[in-house]
């Protein structure tokens, strides 16, 4: 899943906005990636050289390049380097693609991530056929096939996150999507039953990839804080289309053998990465980097450089930013710990339903499996009725902020009254489907809560994500990694406990217990709105970015004044 900035989608190193930083549901690398690209105050203009400039020859630049003179041995003058940046219209920039190839762009980011999300729920429809074949009969070893597919989920935004922002969008993505493609082939073919769990695992890692880069990939060729929002919201959305359609594939194919639902899995996948294999490299300072490869090996020139290539990013840093710092902002940020707790239990219960919607219409209204993976499409209409409330919505608060209102202005009020619209209709499906389950109601009926279940579900998590990119900006890449971490440890681990759970306390008080459990959790926006704003003033976080915000306000300012100068200085020795 991913995050947003403030319903604008996260923001991209592309950016040259004061207070840009690259985030996502989980793009988990460094922080505040604006460094990349930030022009310096000593930078002078610069094309692309054939030998060392000089300072005359600056004053008839391109404006391609940028030029940064540094001491680094100590004596002035004696290297200089020339860092090159993007300048308004490069068509090298993301931001300034066509809209054909942006689309494009969208398209396989839903692609990645609807072959995530299938390949995590896959074995839902099988594992009645699976584990007969490996003679496994605990009901705790069959839920292991998800589990251990989510626990990838865990594991592997923390690698590919800060990779993709050090080697590039596509080689990340498209690596990760080779070897998840591999093992859903080595699923199919497994021996044993060990072997298919370390397999599904081997694919969850990989498969995560999606979850951990599209954010980021988004950010990269949509400027536009509106479209890229709303961008982030279609690939959300798209999130819920896997796993509900997996139940479906499996149950019907499975009947002929189960391997045949990885095949099938596989298919997809071999077919899906045509898109992954034309995806155009997104990420800006990569981009420059191959520039400036290039240009050096074109000039003969080894002193010109994109940001990215100077910056230092080892083991110390990664461990810093990637684990180190999600855990502390989970210990000391209220806004992210009870986020990150509402979040989890959300997700838990989503996963959750994989193991309850077999025992309610296999068991009780004696669906085949197919049909009973039929049960799952109105949580996707849910879904999409989400969606579509989420853009009426960011309507509504654009045109209020065109329009000055007051209320659009404050943090709290910008996203968060759709998770108190969500929260609501989240709980009252728990308990619509629980006390509705018997064989005196005719079966449409828990099916059908399904619908307010994918509603809130979605609203849920669109606006708390927003809420945690509005809150920490620059540091909403670990705000984002805490939520992500924790809900998917939630979601390998709950369900574990829902055979036991059910089979003990029965479906209408097994759902009950879920339903009292969302309740007390769909307090929590209401208490934000309330209270949000004496939380972010005692946040050490916020206090730290509202002090970085207003000292590169100053700077941008500083910075202003001096080339206005040097403009004027220009234009009065061209009259002389």
């Amino acid at each position: 899943m991913s995050g947003f900035n403030g319903g604008q989608g996260p923001r991209s190193p592309n950016d040259d906005s004061l207070a840009s930083s690259d985030t996502w549901v989980g793009d988990q690398g460094a922080e505040d990636p604006s460094a990349q690209n930030e022009k310096l105050d000593t930078d002078i203009d610069s094309p692309h050289m054939k030998s060392e400039p000089s300072e005359s020859d600056h004053k008839h630049e391109d404006q391609r390049l940028k030029v940064e003179e540094e001491d680094t041995h100590g004596r002035p003058n004696e290297l200089r380097r020339t860092i090159i940046s993007f300048n308004d219209g490069d068509p090298e920039n993301p931001y300034n693609w066509s809209w054909g190839k942006k689309i494009y762009i969208l398209l396989c980011g839903i692609v990645a991530v609807v072959n995530s999300t299938l390949g995590s729920s896959l074995p839902s429809g099988a594992i009645n056929y699976i584990g007969p074949y490996f003679h496994v009969t605990s009901d705790q070893q069959l839920v292991l096939p998800i589990s251990l597919f989510l626990v990838g989920y865990v594991l592997g935004p923390l690698f590919f996150g800060p990779l993709s922002e050090t080697y590039g969008r596509k080689i990340i993505m498209l690596s990760s999507f080779i070897v998840f493609t591999i093992f859903t082939m080595a699923c199919a073919l497994s021996p044993n039953w060990p072997a298919f769990l370390i397999f599904r695992l081997i694919c969850g890692i990989n498969a995560s990839s999606a979850i951990a880069v599209v954010g980021g990939l988004y950010a990269d060729v949509f400027g536009d804080t509106v479209i890229r929002g709303r961008a982030m919201a279609i690939f959300m959305a798209a999130t819920t289309c896997g796993p509900m359609l997996a139940p479906i594939i499996s149950g019907f194919v499975s009947v002929v053998s189960w391997r045949w639902t990885f095949w099938v899995g596989l298919i997809v996948a071999g077919a899906s990465m045509v898109f992954l294999v034309f995806l155009p490299e997104t990420y800006g300072p990569t981009i420059l980097k191959k520039r400036a490869k290039r240009m050096r090996k074109e000039t003969g020139n080894p002193n010109i450089f994109a940001r990215i290539e100077l910056e230092k990013k080892g083991a110390k840093q990664m461990a810093t930013v990637t684990l180190m710092r999600p855990l502390h902002m989970i210990a000391y940020e209220a806004i992210v710990l009870f986020t990150c707790l509402y979040l989890s239990i959300a997700y838990a219960i989503f996963y959750l339903f994989f193991e309850a919607y077999p025992l309610i219409f296999e068991g009780i209204y004696h669906m085949s499996t197919g049909v009973a993976g039929l049960a799952f499409l109105p949580i996707l209409v849910g879904a999409m009725i989400a969606l579509a409330t989420f853009i009426y919505y960011d309507g509504v608060l654009q045109r209020a902020k065109k329009a000055n209102a007051h209320w659009a202005s404050i943090e709290e009020y910008r996203r968060l009254p759709l998770a108190c619209f969500g929260g609501p209709l989240y709980v009252i499906s728990l308990f619509w489907l629980g006390w509705t389950a018997s064989p005196n109601i005719h079966w449409i009926v828990p099916m059908l809560a399904g619908v307010p279940f994918g509603i809130g579900f979605m609203l849920i998590f669109m606006a708390l994500l927003n809420y945690i990119t509005d809150a920490y900006e620059v540091f909403a890449a670990s705000g984002m990694s805490a939520t992500s971490i924790c809900r998917s440890i939630f979601g390998a681990l709950l369900p574990l406990a829902a055979q036991p759970m059910y089979h003990t306390l029965g479906i209408p008080w097994a759902s009950s217990l879920l339903g009292f459990l969302s309740l007390a959790m769909c307090i929590i926006p209401f208490a934000f709105i309330k209270y949000g704003d004496r939380i972010r003033a005692n946040s050490r976080f916020c206090q730290e970015l509202k002090e970085r915000k207003e000292q590169r306000a100053k700077e941008h300012e500083e910075l202003k004044g001096t080339r206005d100068e040097s403009t004027t200085n220009e234009l009065e020795t061209g009259e002389r």
